[in-house]
């Protein structure tokens, strides 16, 4: 099953859900995020995600429109819903899912604060991840 999670920069949220599809999916998955206006990997998100046993340090952010004409079996927004009417709508007949969750880079605060609201997102993240493969 190929799977495509989407949202704004590529920078946290769907670089996780690809993360953890990746390594929770036993094989059975293959992940791959992008976003509409490719940005920076956010660094708490790669502190966070390392603190889970996994190093994202090496991703790069990628852009939508490179995955366009690939075969996709599940396409996933996961914008928050400030951001719906941002998030993309991926074309072709593919199953769409949305799974909204808050953005790390929206975050305020000191480092520790700012990591631990994403923390509460990587865990979020990895809960629905976890659900969504307990469905195939």
């Amino acid at each position: 099953m190929k799977v495509l999670f989407i949202c704004i920069h590529n920078s946290a949220r769907s670089q996780m859900a690809e993360a953890f599809l990746n390594k929770l999916g036993g094989g059975r998955v293959a992940a791959e995020s992008a976003g509409i206006e490719p940005g920076t990997l956010n660094p708490i998100v790669v502190e966070a995600m390392r603190e889970s046993g996994i190093d994202i340090s090496g991703h790069k952010t990628k852009a939508v429109s490179g995955m366009l004409g690939r075969p996709w079996d599940l396409v996933v927004t996961v914008c928050d819903e400030a951001s719906a009417e941002r998030c993309p709508v991926f074309p072709g007949k593919v199953r769409r899912e949305h799974w909204g969750f808050p953005d790390p880079s929206a975050f305020a605060g000191t480092h520790s604060v700012r990591l631990a609201k994403t923390r509460e997102v990587r865990d979020a993240i990895r809960a629905r991840i976890e659900s969504f493969l307990k469905t195939l």
